[in-house]
């Protein structure tokens, strides 16, 4: 007796797939991201995973960048902005806000890298400069503190490249081996002010350092006014 075929299976009898959404898709590239790195959230993989064809992601995602924009707005979701409606002094809870933005970037360089070029627009990145600003208002003019926000979020936004690069970087030890070798083999005779600072030069890693950046950018902003638009882009806003 030859054996049994199967009995077909009616498409009608199999569960009907949920239909795609732009908060469906960021949320399962969240998942694919965590359990398998970044550079496996392709759209290709996610098509795979939400058992569609890549085309369709295309209705919602123009492209890759524009999806890892959705993914840091996402985790920019999550920050602490406590500190904005606390009491204390404002500029401890600037930094405060401003390094918890960057610890999300370190732990995600290449969410970090792609925000230096497709900046984030949703509500979890609106919300953080809202809160940024709101720390600004009252200690510096409004359009001083228009140009500062993107200043601050700038400087934290390339240290966390620059700082997540090297962590990923196989030869990044023998690189900074690399460093201190030749700033501790300069002279005075050919680089005085190497010799004279010698290690301090790379000194301060970590949190400190970041901070102190910070805090040498807020005092600037305290202390430096915008320039004054040329004659010309006044006479154009009058006549626009």
């Amino acid at each position: 007796m030859s054996p049994r075929k199967p009995a077909p299976i009616s498409r009608r009898d199999r569960p009907a797939k949920p239909p795609l959404t732009l908060a469906g898709i960021v949320a399962t590239a969240l998942d694919i991201m965590r359990a398998e790195g970044l550079e496996r959230v392709t759209m290709r993989r996610l098509a795979q995973e939400l058992d569609t064809g890549a085309a369709s992601l295309y209705v919602y995602v123009r492209n890759t960048a524009e999806l890892h924009a959705y993914l840091l707005d996402a985790l920019l979701s999550g920050l602490d902005l406590s500190p904005v409606r606390a009491r204390g002094d404002w500029q401890k809870r600037l930094v405060t806000v401003l390094s918890s933005y960057t610890a999300v970037l370190f732990e995600n360089p290449g969410l970090a890298q792609s925000a230096l070029v497709t900046r984030p627009s949703g509500p979890g990145y609106l919300t953080l400069v809202d809160g940024v600003l709101a720390l600004l208002e009252g200690r510096v003019s409004p359009d001083r503190a228009a140009w500062a926000v993107d200043l601050l979020l700038h400087f934290a936004t390339s240290t966390a490249v620059e700082q997540g690069t090297r962590v990923r970087a196989t030869d990044a030890d023998d690189e900074e081996d690399q460093v201190v070798a030749a700033i501790l083999e300069a002279t005075s005779d050919t680089y005085p002010h190497i010799a004279a600072l010698g290690l301090e030069l790379v000194s301060g890693e970590g949190p400190d350092r970041l901070t102190w950046g910070f805090e040498v950018l807020i005092n600037g902003i305290l202390a430096t006014p915008r320039p004054a638009p040329p004659a010309t882009s006044k006479r154009k806003r009058a006549t626009s």
